[in-house]
């Protein structure tokens, strides 16, 4: 009788086979306790929970229930934000509103009913779905004590919108799975920790004063992990340092000893992000390690039934991980995100640890909301935020100003020390010079690396090498023949084999090669010093007979987009002895933040974006995470055919589309700007599957030495 009666309450939903159903209240109590859990370590428990039991009271309609048995498509998430927003619960009105559609944009007192956004859809007449009052018990809801101001606020609605869309999308998956899915099932963090004291035990007895110094390192980050409270930190370690082992150690140890629950590691390449995620994962297992970014999407076929892999899947979707290794694309884009898929995971941003690799290269058309934001996680979320490299970027005076109070403490305090035990080069600045007498240079030593700012000036260079042993390295070869190539240099460079390489700046971004002597176009400071990472980087030459070339070619201008990188390396060249010491490294980056402008440092204008404009409009969440793209290009991807794919692309050309298939395909995917994909389309070069995805054709544009040509009739150095 007790079953006949509960089957008698509104639905929210059918198993796929029709034999089971949940209701609307088990739905609403199920989403409503995940999403204050979720919520708890940052104080948003009660105001989650008021979401959670709001999200779906629109399902109590005639109309949703008419749905389930194959009615049209009904609003069902605008009757939840309506109740919340008579409630004065605002943050939970936006949640509840944004939950399947992403959260919308507050809008204006003035915006009609038939508006998008939040404002508008609370003047919307709806179907009566009172219903719920009947089984439905609303919970006492209280904002945390943040600071009002609209950043702030704007930031605590999405990482309450997390709680939300996070916990719903579980309850839903554990309904229609009839269980609960395998997630979670890495190490705890004191275990790991434990795995990485034991694979570094080795390295204690060090035989040269060099891995003594590393030991050194490791050391420090060990104790100051365990020593050093929650906040904001640099670990400005020397290329060769042992920085990635020695920044894992601090995590890990801060993280045992202050209960942080993950470590999360922000690299600014998916060039490095493998060797990251290697060297993760050969210490502490690969289960407990996480790597996420556009091209590591874990995917399963139909028929493959593995559950280590669908615990990847699974946990890839909301960072359910203990060391996650992510790009800064997907991280600080998913912060500005208003989508659900895209948002999920904040809420487990809280109470961790963040690394950011190669600070240095955050990007500074986005630098202020980038800043303002790991301020938030710091100051609200219990987050420990590390910003991790060789060259500290000076963003002292832009966190002083965005996350007041907030001090920044370095983990290594003796950075001039270790800088003068550690450098390896000797940075020459040549002038001018011809692209003969470069070519010359680079023939009469054994082993070289050349780093241009041009695609093009790149190929040039190289079809005056000789044959053996030179290499050219672009992102104009796809990656699996840019690694292929990798591999092949750093084996000619331990066997003493004549070894000549010219790339484009892809080979800075901690890539792990180890270079006599090289060359950088003129470029800003960090380039060049990254460049210098990339020579004697084991150590095995005097500073003084490594030399690393700075020059500019005859004729040729400086790319636009690096005009002002160039122009404060230049004064600073002028002005310091030693441009790679780090107080040039720090008057190179005051100088180039001072020249940029505040209004360059937020191109978009994001953070003003949410501050309430003079028509009163509130909280635009929808327009500024389309305006929040730190990569802007219209760029598209053109996939090569090769012996060893055809028959992935024989599938693309059938029309098939998967995300197996585009993971499988990733690898041989060139990215090409729009001048020169529309002169291989002219050319009859490339043609456009029914999916919308470009297919090179013509075999011959391809060089898997050099990789897609840049010579297509007509089209000829276009490229940055």
């Amino acid at each position: 009788m007790e079953q006949e009666e509960k089957t008698t309450k509104r639905l929210a939903r059918r198993s796929e086979d029709g034999t089971r159903v949940q209701t609307i209240q088990d739905h609403l109590r199920g989403v409503a306790e995940l999403a204050a859990m979720f919520a708890r370590p940052f104080g948003g428990e009660s105001q989650a929970r008021l979401a959670g039991t709001l999200h779906d009271i629109g399902k109590y309609s005639d109309g949703f229930q008419h749905r389930l048995d194959g009615g049209e498509k009904v609003d069902h998430s605008t009757a939840g934000a309506q109740e919340a927003w008579r409630l004065r619960q605002p943050e939970a009105a936006f949640a509840v509103a944004g939950h399947h559609g992403g959260l919308p944009d507050g809008g204006g007192r003035t915006d009609p009913d038939t508006a998008a956004t939040l404002l508008g859809r609370c003047k919307r007449c709806i179907a009566p779905c009172d219903g719920w009052r009947e089984e439905v018990v609303l919970p006492q809801a209280f904002r945390p004590d943040l600071p009002r101001d609209n950043f702030t606020e704007a930031f605590y609605i999405r990482m309450l919108y997390s709680c939300l869309v996070d916990a719903d999308y579980l309850d839903t998956e554990t309904f229609m799975r009839g269980a609960s899915a395998p997630r979670g099932e890495g190490d705890d963090i004191p275990a790991l920790l434990a795995r990485l004291r034991e694979a570094v035990e080795p390295w204690w007895n060090a035989e040269n004063e060099l891995n003594r110094r590393r030991c050194d390192i490791l050391k420090t980050c060990f104790e100051q992990g365990e020593k050093q409270s929650a906040g904001l930190f640099t670990l400005t370690v020397p290329t060769g340092g042992g920085k990635t082992v020695s920044s894992l150690a601090f995590s890990l140890a801060h993280a045992a000893a202050h209960g942080k629950r993950r470590v999360v590691y922000v690299i600014p390449y998916t060039s490095i992000i493998d060797q990251t995620a290697g060297v993760f994962t050969g210490i502490l297992g690969e289960k407990n390690v996480l790597e996420h970014h556009s091209g590591s999407d874990a995917v399963q076929g139909e028929n493959d039934t593995d559950p280590a892999l669908l615990r990847k899947i699974l946990a890839t979707e909301n960072w359910d991980a203990p060391v996650i290794v992510t790009t800064a694309v997907q991280f600080f884009e998913s912060l500005f995100a208003n989508r659900s898929s895209r948002c999920r995971k904040l809420h487990n941003l809280a109470d961790s640890v963040v690394i950011f690799d190669e600070a240095q290269t955050l990007p500074v058309a986005y630098l202020r909301p980038c800043v303002a934001a790991i301020g938030q996680l710091v100051q609200h979320y219990g987050v420990t935020a590390v910003l991790c490299t060789a060259t500290q970027p000076a963003l002292g005076p832009l966190f002083a100003e965005l996350a007041p109070g907030l001090p920044l403490w370095e983990i290594c305090p003796d950075t001039r020390e270790l800088y003068h035990f550690f450098r390896r080069t000797t940075l020459k600045n040549a002038g001018e010079i011809t692209q003969e007498a470069l070519e010359e240079q680079l023939l009469a030593v054994r082993q070289a690396l050349c780093v241009v700012n041009r695609r093009a000036t790149a190929q040039r260079l190289f079809e005056a090498l000789p044959d053996e042993g030179s290499y050219c390295l672009t992102t104009l070869l796809c990656a699996a023949d840019r690694k292929r190539i990798l591999r092949e240099i750093r084996a000619r460079l331990r066997e003493g084999l004549s070894c000549r390489v010219v790339s484009t700046s892809l080979i800075e971004a901690g890539v792990d090669v180890d270079f006599p002597v090289a060359w950088r176009e003129e470029a800003g400071l960090d380039s060049v010093l990254q460049t210098a990472g990339r020579c004697n980087r084991e150590g095995k030459r005097s500073a003084e007979e490594s030399v690393v070339t700075v020059f500019r070619l005859e004729g040729q201008a400086v790319p636009a987009m690096i005009r002002p990188n160039v122009d404060a390396a230049r004064s600073v060249w002028k002005r310091c002895a030693d441009p790679s010491s780090p107080e040039a490294v720090e008057s190179y980056f005051t100088l180039l933040r001072t020249v940029q402008g505040e209004e360059a440092l937020d191109k978009k204008q994001i953070l003003k974006g949410f501050a309430t404009t003079m028509d009163g409009r509130i909280m635009p969440f929808a327009t500024m995470a389309e305006k929040f793209r730190l990569i802007e290009s219209p760029a598209v991807t053109v996939y090569v055919p090769l012996e060893e794919n055809t028959a992935l692309i024989d599938a693309l050309r059938a029309g098939w589309t998967s995300r197996s298939l585009y993971r499988k395909l990733g690898p041989y995917g060139v990215t090409v700007y729009p001048n020169h994909l529309e002169a291989l389309r002219a050319a009859g070069a490339v043609t456009e599957t029914d999916s919308g995805d470009w297919v090179l054709t013509d075999p011959t544009l391809y060089d898997r030495s050099t990789g897609l040509s840049l010579d297509v009739e007509t089209g000829k150095g276009w490229m940055i």
